[in-house]
């Protein structure tokens, strides 16, 4: 690491810890040249992903754009953005812990329905009308019905 001060390259970490919620590593270093303090931070680089739009455009995948239409379809449920944030967390991980680095976003909208389907279901059902381009009440009726089959299937195994 260099020093900001002298551009010497040999330091000493003085201390570590955790930072951004044990994201990053936060080190405090000494220059051995100047004796100068500074603070460096350690964070595993994240591979880009793109995601394929349905309009045949690719963009970056947008963790806030994804937090924000969870929120919207989440607002006056019992979901709490904590909660919202942890399903995005466990969404992005599994987005780079994939092999492919490029994602329709059809399959994100499918992962996140899965999510919300055990979570909340008018949640499951706003986020779907939105994702799925819900155009008349059928669309929302179909949906209910394919919930109601879920549930008849889950009772007939227990």
């Amino acid at each position: 690491m260099q020093c900001p001060s002298c551009q010497n390259t040999d330091s000493r970490v003085l201390e570590s810890r955790a930072a951004e919620g044990g994201r990053s590593v936060r080190r405090r270093r000494e220059c051995l040249n100047c004796e100068f303090r500074f603070t460096t931070y350690e964070r595993v680089e994240m591979v880009p992903i793109t995601v394929l739009k349905r309009n045949g455009h690719r963009e970056i995948f947008n963790r806030s754009k994804l937090l924000h239409g969870l929120s919207r379809a989440c607002e006056k449920t019992e979901l709490t953005p904590s909660k919202l944030e942890a399903i995005v967390d466990e969404l992005e991980l599994s987005l780079q812990q994939s092999n492919s680095r490029e994602i329709a976003s059809s399959e994100i909208g499918e992962l996140v329905l899965g999510h919300l389907k055990g979570l909340s279901e008018v949640a499951y059902v706003r986020f779907a009308s939105v994702y799925r381009h819900f155009r008349s009440v059928s669309d929302f009726v179909s949906t209910l019905e394919g919930m109601n089959v879920d549930k008849a299937e889950l009772a007939a195994l227990v």
